[in-house]
């Protein structure tokens, strides 16, 4: 019986001051071969890591851009306290020393490009030299190590290999923007993410679909520490059966293969989706509306009348319409979404803007978000594009997701027997984040925010930040745009794709506008989706079809036919503009 050759494991330890730790390798070692040895006893693995730390510790980093750093990953929406920093680290006690070694590497390392640049030469070196089977690569090492496989010119160095990730904060939104905004998939033969949720070092899901991509959930807790232990991801059950299991060369493993192309040409993606949310009956009184049930009713007609089945049209109104019944409906909408598959998210309610806390603990950037049953104005309970973005910005380009808003995110007023418009104004204490005293005018003003990212084109600054460069607009995946326009290019580039997924975002009014509501008789109505319905019905009858351009200037013309002074907005590239709507009507 022939000798297998010895499965060779390259190794890039994470984040932690790893190397002066006597025992990281042999943990490695023993989680390592144990998995392999225990589908198939007999093929031994040999190990070989990579040494880095030397190069983060020659690297500077000024207390003041450290700070700045450490609270960008804050501001990404994930978590890291002091207080989560104290758990067994690998013997560093000092908080400051702990932050420096974790969180302070990762900012390190999205800081500095020359680092990366020496993180990558390392790593390709190491490579070519070991030819390994295998690369596991945990936290910090996978972002170097991602880094170095994803850009183009290297594709060479990861091809018909197997890149292990875990404890990884590759998805993460503040180290995503370093490579354009977008993940994409690596040319490995495969591909294992282990994600655990409840590792508190910026972890991240990654949502990448491409058939040698896999996650796997290797959930695991342990009282008082990170839950980033590289050896309890290694040794996890999951990675037993599902990484382990294959690059053994257990003998089922072709079957298996088999079996699951099988199973993922049978499974059937849906063509179209949509997914409608109306909410009247806010908590405060004050804040009610009328016609927000009969716009979700009214739009699902019309998209049956367009060709859409109605087991493929789901709605949340009222108290259900919670921000996480909302994000749960979220996923049902695009999982399974692929090139030339239709999706539609629909909301009518209100509309609001938050000024939020960034770095240095400062209000610098404002959010407009959507008003879910549950808003209390706090970042944990709205519907910001920060959430919102983690389900489109790795749609497949060819996707086409509509999203649509009636309402307004510039405040609103209620005025008995007037209009009454969908958009809230902030509460006094959220008000006074966005205002300063003038000691000269003895007046409250508005506070000059910095502009989020100033070297943005022009249209770029109205699209996605703003008309005042200081807020995250709805479906701008703002928070991956944080590079100037050039390296942003130069990165889209070197990974080899377009920047994130945007959208067609059909709104209600302009930026500064107010969305208002609509009397049809007796019955209450968004004016705005009265108007959009209008105009795909009188363009059915007349047999036209209708590009989403004209649709907008159709709803328009109609709003200014009832006299609103309400101006709808179509925000997505030119060419999607003047395209036709692809959706065939009925009867």
């Amino acid at each position: 019986m022939p000798t297998l050759r010895p499965l060779r494991v390259l190794c890039i330890h994470g984040v932690g001051h790893a190397e002066v730790d006597p025992l990281l390798q042999r943990k490695w070692q023993t989680a390592i071969v144990d998995g392999v040895k225990r589908w198939n006893p007999g093929r031994e693995a040999v190990l070989r890591f990579i040494r880095y730390d030397g190069l983060f510790a020659a690297a500077s980093l000024s207390p003041q851009d450290f700070a700045e750093a450490i609270a960008k990953l804050a501001a990404s929406g994930i978590r890291f306290t002091i207080e989560d920093a104290l758990g067994p680290s690998r013997g560093i006690q000092h908080p400051d020393e702990t932050l420096r070694w974790t969180a302070g590497m990762v900012a390190q390392w999205v800081e500095n490009a020359g680092l990366r640049a020496r993180a990558r030469r390392r790593v390709l070196q190491a490579t070519r030299e070991f030819a390994p089977d295998v690369v596991c690569a945990h936290s910090l090492g996978s972002l170097i190590a991602y880094d170095t496989f994803a850009r183009s010119r290297n594709a060479d160095a990861i091809a018909g290999r197997t890149f292990v990730s875990f404890g990884s904060q590759i998805g993460n939104p503040f180290v995503r923007a370093t490579f354009g905004g977008r993940l994409t998939g690596l040319p490995a033969l495969r591909w294992f993410h282990l994600f655990n949720p409840r590792d508190r070092v910026f972890t991240s899901r990654i949502e990448l679909d491409k058939p040698a991509f896999q996650q796997v959930e290797t959930g695991f807790d342990g009282p008082g520490s990170l839950n980033h232990d590289a050896e309890r991801y290694l040794a996890h059950p999951r990675t037993l059966q599902s990484v382990w299991r294959q690059v053994a060369g257990e003998p089922i493993e072709k079957s298996m293969a088999r079996t699951e192309k099988v199973f993922r040409a049978t499974v059937k993606k849906p063509r179209r989706r949509a997914f409608l949310v109306g909410i009247n009956d806010y908590p405060d009184p004050q804040n009610r509306l009328d016609g927000c049930v009969n716009d979700v009713y009214l739009m699902s007609a019309a998209l049956q009348e367009c060709g859409f089945d109605p087991e493929d049209i789901r709605i949340l109104l009222n108290g259900r319409a919670t921000l996480a019944g909302m994000l749960d409906r979220l996923d049902w909408l695009l999982e399974g979404s692929g090139d030339g598959q239709d999706r539609v998210f629909f909301f009518s309610g209100h509309g609001a803007r938050i000024p939020q806390y960034g770095r240095k603990d400062e209000v610098d950037h404002q959010d407009e978000c959507l008003v879910g049953y549950d808003f209390d104005w706090s970042r944990e309970r709205a519907f910001t594009d920060d959430r919102f973005h983690e389900y489109y910005s790795q749609l497949p380009y060819g996707t086409r997701f509509l999203a649509m808003f009636d309402c307004c995110h510039s405040g609103g007023m209620t005025r008995d027997g007037g209009l009454r418009a969908r958009g809230l104004n902030p509460p006094d204490d959220i008000r006074h984040r966005a205002l300063k005293w003038d000691p000269r005018a003895l007046m409250w003003v508005p506070r000059q925010l910095p502009p989020i990212n100033r070297a943005a084109a022009s249209w770029k600054q109205k699209d996605f930040f703003g008309r005042d460069g200081q807020t995250r607009r709805l479906g701008s995946a703002a928070l991956l745009r944080s590079l100037t326009d050039r390296t942003y290019d130069r990165a889209c580039s070197d990974f080899g794709h377009r920047g994130p997924f945007l959208p067609v975002l059909l709104q209600a009014c302009q930026e500064g506008e107010l969305s208002y509501e609509y009397r049809h008789g007796v019955t209450s109505y968004g004016a705005f989706t009265y108007s959009i319905v209008q105009t795909l019905r009188a363009a059915r009858r007349a047999g036209r079809s209708l590009t989403w351009e004209r649709l907008t200037l159709g709803a328009g013309r109609a709003l200014e036919h009832l006299d609103y002074d309400q101006t709808p907005a179509l925000v997505c590239p030119e060419r999607i503009r003047k395209s036709r709507i692809p959706w065939r009507g009925r009867g």
